[in-house]
């Protein structure tokens, strides 16, 4: 199964993947304002994928392929999913720096929020973005999320505390 944007096509992540999501993990300019915990090994890694549930409703991953040439250029996941509530939290990024700017992100963006309106039938996808990643926020917005809230020094990078703005996008404001 996969979902099909302009750009990008979205599809489950193989245990095959796990190479390129632990060098994404070790480059510091992709991690640079995301949570990135405690360094694995690819032996981990690969484990972690092979081990990991399949998707549900729940949590879904993705990895974003880049359909001109299949490239997995990264990932995105829609998880805490509950029927009851209609909601998730969304987590993305790009990998492959080679990629950055040129309108996959936004792409990958819009096709999986389309997907979690219409085939999860969510009513609110959140998600959380350092203040200053101002590539991120800009994507965001431009696919009709909105700045609910700001989280004050919640993230801590090179020394510093930074913010959190929380956006969120309801269903019907996907742009």
């Amino acid at each position: 199964m996969f979902v099909l944007g302009n750009l990008v096509k979205l599809r489950a992540m193989e245990p095959s993947d796990a190479e390129a999501l632990w060098r994404w993990n070790h480059d510091p300019e992709v991690m640079r304002w995301m949570d990135d915990g405690y360094a694995q090994t690819l032996t981990r890694v690969t484990t972690w994928m092979q081990e990991r549930p399949r998707n549900d409703y729940g949590d879904v991953l993705f990895g974003i392929e880049v359909v001109e040439n299949t490239r997995l250029i990264g990932l995105v996941r829609l998880h805490g999913a509950e029927p009851e509530t209609g909601c998730a939290d969304l987590d993305i990024y790009l990998g492959e720096k080679d990629y950055w700017g040129k309108g996959y992100a936004t792409d990958a963006m819009r096709t999986v929020c389309r997907y979690g309106f219409d085939k999860m039938r969510l009513h609110k996808i959140t998600l959380t973005v350092v203040a200053e990643n101002h590539a991120a926020h800009h994507v965001y917005r431009k696919v009709g999320f909105v700045d609910e809230g700001r989280l004050r020094q919640t993230f801590r990078r090179d020394g510093k505390w930074h913010d959190k703005f929380t956006m969120g996008l309801l269903e019907g404001e996907l742009r």
